[in-house]
């Protein structure tokens, strides 16, 4: 159980099984209730960047809004920008606040910001006014990744953590095609001005189903336990262990007392800790965790902005099918999480990082050369993205897999926001870049080169993670990373981590 001890020096110890009580539990009803009330967030963010993509066009008719093509462009940067400035401000806040209090406040952000965007109104002033509502729903989806990663991290158990993450990470796809769908049919279906309000109020509508069921999950009793909250984690993994039983009909079996930690609570956690734990404990996570990140970002934002471009001016498909043909792309990606996630619990996160980095990567520059020669047609182009993503998206959504366990709790939150936000201004880079070498679509060799540079990036991140990549699979966190505020613990017998990772002090 969990008690109170005083230290050498008369300060508060606290002595609790908690996390080995968390990693313990079977798999239940109460663990997918919960990545469903908080991994929606993932679908969330594919549906409104796709909806912006999709319906960019739209935008430009008189009959909606008026914009100009760059102004209607500029939409999804907005939203971009939003989710870097939602992931450091949330971020921050939720290592000091809670994760339970922040994925409510952004959810409730993201409602606001989408809910405003479909009442933009045609003018000049107004344009405004809809790129702050971008900015405003970016800002809660870039919060809900640093708090939702936090919290899923922290209460799924360790044996099923990686291919769960992974799996949660990847239905941004699943998201991407509930969006094509839908502006397929808002487009065809309904008025120009109505159809793409009601696009973008699905969002929220799902926003608020899942709101209701959110307000039941408990607070991470990790989290409460580091941050000198007892009582409250009791109670958390209490209810935790109680729901646990009643779904499976089975009584879970107690904890021995040698699987307790022992740690010293500090409200002292800031940036200071933050940049601690990044450049002098970690120095090497932090190198893998912003290769791994950088290296994806920039390839996804380079494909998946240009996608249509391509289809559209070198392989000369219609727009209106164009989406037809992202439905087999956003399988793809959806696909490998699904299927292949469970192998980084079980070959392990080396291995299966660096490989679908470098498989990609190599099947990428393949690729490239046959799109220089002139061998592929709109269907074959498609198809080998199809493949390429299938181990790509895989990878990318074990770097933020990587990014979540890598670190101490105490600055877990902060520490995903600010490799987000790097990531970020990678992607816009790849974004810029590849639009460039698209051109009018007249010389292929330009787009070549730039494929290139995405396998080369992609290879990199791979043969980082090789090196460098932790062997977190099925391992607890504390185990992983030390917690700031873990003390020696000495009634119990001196584990190898403890010996390995050395006490941390708070900062």
């Amino acid at each position: 159980m969990t008690a109170t001890l005083q230290g050498t020096d008369n300060s508060k110890v606290i002595r609790s099984a908690i996390p080995a009580r968390l990693d313990r539990l079977p798999w239940s009803k109460f663990h997918t209730r919960m990545i469903m009330a908080l991994g929606v967030v993932w679908i969330l963010d594919g549906l409104e960047i796709t909806i912006a993509a999709n319906l960019s066009a739209a935008f430009t008719k008189h009959s909606t809004l008026g914009l100009s093509t760059s102004q209607a462009a500029d939409i999804a940067t907005y939203y971009l920008i939003g989710e870097v400035i939602g992931a450091l401000l949330f971020g921050r806040l939720s290592d000091k606040l809670g994760r339970k209090n922040l994925f409510m406040v952004t959810l409730g952000v993201y409602l606001v910001g989408s809910g405003l965007t479909a009442a933009t109104q045609a003018g000049g002033a107004w344009v405004v006014f809809l790129y702050a509502t971008r900015i405003i729903a970016g800002m809660g989806i870039g919060g809900e990744y640093a708090a939702i990663n936090s919290a899923i991290d922290e209460m799924i158990p360790a044996r099923h953590r990686g291919r769960i993450d992974i799996a949660i990470n990847g239905t941004y796809w699943a998201g991407a095609l509930i969006g094509t769908a839908a502006t397929l049919w808002v487009l065809n279906k309904l008025s120009p001005d109505l159809g793409w309000r009601v696009a973008y109020l699905l969002g929220p509508v799902l926003g608020l189903v899942i709101i209701f069921v959110r307000r039941n999950l408990p607070e991470s009793p990790r989290w409460q336990i580091m941050h000198g909250h007892e009582r409250e984690a009791e109670e958390s993994i209490s209810q935790i262990e109680r729901q646990v039983e009643s779904s499976t009909g089975e009584q879970l079996e107690p904890v021995p007392d040698e699987k307790a930690i022992e740690i010293r609570p500090s409200e002292r956690i800031g940036f200071v800790a933050l940049l601690r734990a990044l450049f002098k404990q970690y120095p090497g996570r932090s190198t893998l965790v912003a290769a791994l990140m950088i290296t994806q970002s920039f390839l996804y934002n380079a494909i998946f902005f240009t996608y249509g471009l391509v289809l559209n001016l070198f392989f000369h498909v219609p727009t209106n099918q164009i989406p037809y043909y992202f439905f087999a792309f956003a399988a793809g990606n959806l696909l490998g999480p699904l299927t292949i996630g469970r192998l980084f619990d079980t070959l392990g996160r080396r291995r299966m990082i660096s490989s679908t980095y470098i498989i990609s990567g190599i099947l990428l520059v393949i690729t490239a050369f046959l799109f220089k020669q002139g061998s592929l047609t709109a269907v074959t182009q498609t198809i080998a993205w199809c493949v390429i993503f299938f181990f790509a998206s895989a990878g990318a959504s074990a770097g933020y897999l990587t990014a979540s366990e890598v670190f101490p709790l105490e600055v877990r939150a902060q520490a995903i926001a600010v490799f987000f936000a790097v990531a970020q201004c990678f992607g816009f880079l790849g974004t810029h870049l590849y639009g460039s070498l698209i051109g009018t679509g007249k010389d292929p060799n330009s787009l070549f080169l730039g494929y290139l540079i995405g396998a080369g990036a992609m290879i990199l991140g791979g043969v980082i993670a090789a090196v460098l990549a932790v062997d977190a699979e099925r391992k607890p966190l504390e185990d992983i990373a030390a917690p700031l505020s873990m003390v020696r613990n000495v009634a119990a017998p001196v584990r190898k981590s403890d010996r390995t990772l050395g006490p941390r002090p708070a900062t």
